[in-house]
């Protein structure tokens, strides 16, 4: 995994990822759980949002409960899983005459910069959305800009 910096150059702080594909950023597991990389189209979707005092990631999953994800830290690194397995009731087939409704596991990881507080991060499921909010620590912070007075 890659250090993560801002792209814009204006800030000294750590950014939450950068979009280097096939650099390892991303930790897929396909649709049969065994760690192959699968085709990004069919994981759910994130987005990151960087404030002055935090970092604010969104996932898009419709359709799947707050039970069906595990979210973990390990070290430095943020890993989001998510598991929708299709109810017994609906398995017999019955008055189907195509079906192509499908749930699967995911797996994504993210390099967390040593710059967020890992023991505040918050976490909340609503209207398909999986939200994480994931605090910097206070010297990370964004200043407020201050006037130097010339003498």
């Amino acid at each position: 995994m890659n250090t993560l910096m801002k792209r814009n150059g204006l800030s000294t702080f750590p950014s939450f990822f950068e979009d280097f594909p096939g650099k390892g950023l991303f930790d897929w597991l396909d649709t049969a759980g065994i760690g192959q990389l699968s085709d990004r189209s069919t994981l759910p979707r994130v987005n990151v949002v960087e404030t002055g005092t935090d970092y604010k990631v969104e996932m898009a999953a419709p359709g799947m409960k707050k039970d069906d994800f595990k979210v973990q830290l390990d070290n430095n690194t943020l890993v989001i899983e998510g598991e929708k397995t299709a109810d017994p009731a609906s398995e017999t087939n019955e008055g189907y005459t195509h079906r192509e409704f499908s749930y699967s596991a995911f797996r994504r990881s993210f390099y967390l910069p040593n710059t967020v507080e890992g023991d505040k991060i918050e976490a909340k499921y609503a209207d398909g959305i999986l939200t994480l909010l994931i605090p910097k620590r206070e010297e990370a912070r964004q200043k407020p800009v201050r006037t130097i007075q010339i003498s």
